[in-house]
């Protein structure tokens, strides 16, 4: 067995079918994804453009390169994919250098998945040096691994991300609840194979086959998440 977590932790989810928990970052666990706009709104007034409010739904929750281009065209700034992609996470590492707000029910969730053993990762579009400050403030304890979008060369919203997670944890995708908060990130644990709960930051996300939404992680226990897995939500 190639994977370094021994298949004893990758099953201790208490026999039930899940197998690991994988969970987004931004608008999922933190309350990042309004930082993230104020900082394209402000270095896009620099460059003299205004962002349309319209323009707030295509970005959340895609990868840097793929909103940073979409910014870029829909204004006519000019700056280059890759400049304006460094100005934006210096300016966004800047601004949550004091800590970020967790979204409501975020700790007890991180904090109930750790104490029964159930092997959690954070898997997100943000680049590494993001998700380290952020860490900060989630605990990296809680997470048997982190999987970053400048670290894999297709990032949301391929399936890839998650299944490096999957690959690195050594379990089953099939088997693995998956936490995200906008369409992007939906389509990417999808497309993976995961059994995915939605909860919607700025971007309403319908039902689906296979996709559960709630309003709030308040809503969401260890209980609920094995429930993905066989079938009961």
């Amino acid at each position: 067995m190639t994977s370094s977590i021994p298949a004893v932790d990758a099953r201790s989810a208490a026999g039930s079918a899940l197998q690991a928990v994988l969970l987004d970052m931004d608008g999922t666990l933190v309350d990042t994804e309004g930082f993230w706009w104020d900082v394209e709104v402000a270095v896009f007034a620099e460059l003299g453009h205004q962002l349309l409010e319209e323009y707030r739904q295509v970005v959340v929750g895609g990868p840097m390169t793929r909103s940073a281009s979409f910014l870029i065209q829909a204004t006519g700034a000019k700056i280059a994919v890759t400049e304006l992609t460094v100005l934006l996470n210096m300016r966004f590492a800047e601004m949550i250098g004091q800590g970020v707000p967790l979204m409501p029910g975020a700790r007890r969730l991180l904090a109930e998945l750790a104490a029964h053993g159930v092997p959690t990762a954070l898997v997100s579009a943000s680049h590494r040096t993001i998700i380290d400050r952020v860490l900060l403030t989630l605990g990296a304890e809680n997470f048997a691994l982190t999987v970053a979008g400048d670290e894999i060369a297709r990032t949301k919203p391929h399936p890839d991300p998650y299944l490096e997670a999957a690959a690195r944890l050594g379990v089953d995708p099939a088997r693995c609840a998956v936490i995200e908060d906008t369409m992007t990130g939906v389509t990417a644990a999808e497309a993976a194979g995961c059994r995915v709960l939605a909860v919607p930051s700025v971007a309403p996300i319908p039902p689906a086959a296979g996709r559960t939404v709630v309003g709030s992680l308040e809503e969401v226990d260890l209980t609920f998440l094995r429930g993905l897995i066989t079938g009961m939500h």
